[in-house]
């Protein structure tokens, strides 16, 4: 069975998979390349079965959106032989119903990796909010942690600051006596007890 790379030109379904209107889409162009025909003959079909496309299912693109995609995917422009009207973008459920629609085996094949495509993005999607909300609470634990090192280092630091205490005496008996002169002559009197 061949891996989905391969049938897709350019490499994985995830790199024809845009994000509008805080959706994740496919462009009418883009699903009916993987679907095997042509774009208009996926739109006629999806027109004659616009009862079962609602607006979560797909949406036809604003003047300004389609402008915003040309200059990021680089398409077409209609004066230059592209495109002559707006593309419709098919959200994850509205691939599977124009694979349904168009009933050709290579569409029934390909909307299972479409949708596998759109499950990997949102499986994605959902570990990085895990990982961002994991972040989050490691940050609260450092803060509160951070205040207790303050509050420590607040009662040492006077600790350090202060100055060193006086070297204290020591303890016992002191007795001072003349120091003898080694190699000198003593005296009589250092000498008699």
């Amino acid at each position: 069975m061949e891996d989905e790379e391969s049938l897709v030109p350019g490499g994985h379904i995830e790199s024809i998979i845009l994000v509008i209107r805080a959706h994740k889409v496919i462009l009418d162009a883009d699903l009916a390349e993987l679907y095997g025909v042509e774009t208009k003959i996926l739109n006629k079909a999806v027109k004659r079965h616009l009862d079962r496309f609602p607006e979560d299912f797909m949406f036809q693109l604003t003047t300004e959106e389609a402008e915003n995609l040309r200059f990021q995917i680089g398409t077409s422009r209609r004066t230059h032989g592209g495109r002559r009207y707006l593309p419709y973008a098919f959200t994850e459920h509205g691939a599977l119903m124009a694979a349904n629609i168009l009933k050709s085996k290579t569409a029934v094949s390909m909307s299972i990796y479409v949708v596998r495509a759109f499950i990997r993005m949102r499986e994605e999607l959902t570990s990085r909010r895990d990982l961002e909300e994991r972040l989050d609470q490691i940050e609260k634990i450092l803060l509160v942690h951070d205040a207790q090192l303050k509050e420590l280092f607040e009662k040492i630091r006077p600790l350090l600051l202060t100055p060193p205490e006086k070297p204290r005496k020591k303890i016992g008996f002191e007795v001072k006596e003349p120091k003898a002169r080694y190699g000198k002559k003593r005296s009589k009197s250092q000498t008699e007890f």
